[in-house]
């Protein structure tokens, strides 16, 4: 968790000049050209603890084609691209380590093409998704993908995004069918048709989905949508202790349950959601539940978890049924992030992730909460335990080196311990440069061939440079 050097990046030989500035305006007209000290701060920065390393400009599209030229006028001059959606990424993903031209996406927000009788839809990568959601409402449609945040559709796709859903609807991967891609030299390209399924050539999509803005310019996505469930149902279970919790967690995914939404907190997480959120549950380890299908098909589901759960020593299970409830118990599990660094005023929060497989969640959970308490720090656990994700906030104080260092070496600990289970470093935050340390002890000699890769289609190193894999 150590803060790499703003020079991570291979620096680029290009310069962002006086004329290049001009070529850019031409472009994008001279009002969506910016280079103001606040606009380029904003864009170096995401919702992490990562320092800002901001873009020398900020260039504001509004199509793929202005895209394609931006990149084609910057491959010219050997000048880094970094492309931007709402910046709510977590590991530095936007900061332009070389300089270079911050492509902002968020002006592309139309919603291109709705096929509700083949369940898919269309759209500019500026897209948020709760935007879409509300357009979709009258089709009986939705996209079930929910990271928290309310971040758009090509960021989500770029960083291979999931969240409380995933364990029932998937991740972005199994869920772009397509994409449209600008090039490091400006070419554009259509990953695939809108089949569900092909085996025509290499699968350009899903090298693309989690890509980071270092192979092209994501400009349109092509989306699966699901029908809007006849019955929804939320519940929340205390527990007698964290192993009871993750061993219900466990049980209900062996058994086959078609589950949406399987959230844990631990007790410091549930102190914090009460404080924030004004709730009053029990501050013991907790799970929050989402049930979708029919009437008769949640009622199946809520037995079986029921019975699962009362097997671990939990009963006590508090219904969220009314669509103003739901919205409320899943903004505060949404605001958990928040509502963790409210516990110490004046401090920061650094979020990080692990993933393992389903039958070592308890043992790595376990462990790290452990190694949480042996350190002393304030270091809620939450996370999207149904696929085996789960997530620590560090709530510290960046002037302390000390307790920095401490937080560093917890996090260390959980990536190889993670990695020792075969796990992965991040679930779902994805590398940026704030993991990309992890990558080698993950992947060893697969490295050689992402490097392969990012030469073959990124020769220069313009795309994003310092992130995923050092060039």
């Amino acid at each position: 968790m150590s803060i790499p050097s703003a020079t991570a990046g291979a620096k680029a030989p290009g310069s962002v000049d006086d004329g290049l500035l001009d070529v850019l305006a031409q472009i994008v007209g001279a009002g969506n050209l910016s280079t103001a000290d606040a606009v380029r701060e904003q864009h170096g920065r995401d919702e992490s603890y990562h320092p800002s390393a901001p873009p020398d400009a900020v260039v504001f599209c509004i199509s793929t084609e202005q895209v394609s030229q931006v990149v084609k006028a910057c491959a010219d001059r050997r000048v880094p691209v970094i492309p931007f959606g709402t910046g709510t990424s977590l590991e530095g993903h936007v900061a332009a380590l070389s300089g270079g031209v911050c492509i902002d996406l968020s002006r592309m927000d139309s919603i291109l093409t709705v096929n509700a009788e083949d369940m898919d839809v269309t759209v500019q990568a500026g897209v948020r998704r709760k935007a879409l959601n509300d357009y979709l409402r009258d089709t009986g449609l939705f996209f079930p993908i929910d990271p928290g945040a309310d971040a758009s559709l090509g960021g989500m796709t770029a960083t291979r995004a999931s969240g409380t859903n995933a364990v029932r609807y998937g991740t972005m991967r199994e869920n772009v069918l397509g994409l449209t891609v600008v090039m490091a030299d400006g070419r554009v390209i259509r990953t695939s048709r809108r089949a569900r399924k092909s085996a025509a050539g290499y699968d350009l999509t899903r090298l693309l989905v989690g890509s980071e803005g270092t192979l092209g310019v994501i400009t349109e996505v092509t989306l699966r949508l699901y029908g809007i469930p006849e019955a929804i149902l939320a519940a929340v279970c205390p527990f007698p202790d964290l192993e009871s919790a993750v061993n219900t967690v466990i049980l209900t995914i062996q058994s086959g349950i078609p589950v949406a939404r399987i959230e844990l907190l631990d007790e410091a997480q549930m102190d914090a959601v009460n404080k924030y959120s004004k709730f009053d549950y029990p501050v013991q380890p907790t799970l929050f539940f989402e049930f979708h299908g029919s009437d008769a098909g949640v009622r199946e589901q809520v037995e079986n978890v029921k019975a699962i759960a009362a097997d671990f020593g939990a009963d006590d299970f508090q219904w969220a049924t009314r669509p103003e409830d739901r919205t409320k118990l899943w903004q505060a599990r949404h605001d958990a992030y928040y509502a963790a660094i409210a516990l110490r005023p004046g401090c920061r929060g650094i979020a990080t992730d692990v993933c393992v497989p389903i039958s070592r969640l308890a043992e790595c959970i376990l462990e790290t909460r452990k190694d949480i308490d042996a350190s002393g720090l304030c270091a809620p656990i939450v996370g999207h335990v149904g696929d085996g994700n789960f997530h620590i906030i560090f709530v510290v104080d960046p002037d302390d080196a000390e307790e920095m260092a401490r937080a560093a070496d917890v996090n260390e600990r959980m990536v190889m311990r993670a990695i020792a289970m075969d796990g992965t470093c991040t679930g779902e935050h994805g590398v940026g440069y704030g993991k990309i340390d992890f990558l080698t002890a993950e992947h060893g000699e697969a490295l050689v061939a992402m490097r392969a890769i990012k030469r073959a289609l990124d020769p220069l190193n313009i795309m994003n440079p310092g992130k995923i894999v050092r060039v």
